[in-house]
């Protein structure tokens, strides 16, 4: 939630980013995804990438959020939060 908080409240230019961010959370925090077709199921705009790293559209797809899920344990780790602009520029691969 730390790395939500600091994008949301970081400039007043993503204060549009801060209701839809936060349902993606709530969302993501009652899930209990185990395979990636159970995220893709939960979340069809989600993009699965490789070694469990998935992207999610967030706004009408103005920001995107890259997590990293361990499906054993059932835990996200969130590796980007960023405008569409921003995840173009990095290898949302290895960040």
């Amino acid at each position: 939630m730390r790395t939500i908080k600091r994008f949301i409240e970081g400039k007043p230019e993503y204060s549009d980013a801060r209701e839809p961010t936060l349902a993606w959370y709530r969302q993501v925090r009652n899930a209990n995804w185990a395979t990636p077709a159970a995220v893709k199921r939960d979340i069809g705009s989600a993009s699965i990438l490789k070694d469990g790293r998935i992207a999610f559209n967030i706004a009408g797809n103005k920001y995107r959020i890259v997590v990293w899920i361990n499906y054993s344990y059932r835990v996200v780790y969130i590796r980007f939060v960023g405008t569409h602009r921003q995840y173009d520029a990095i290898d949302a691969q290895t960040i």
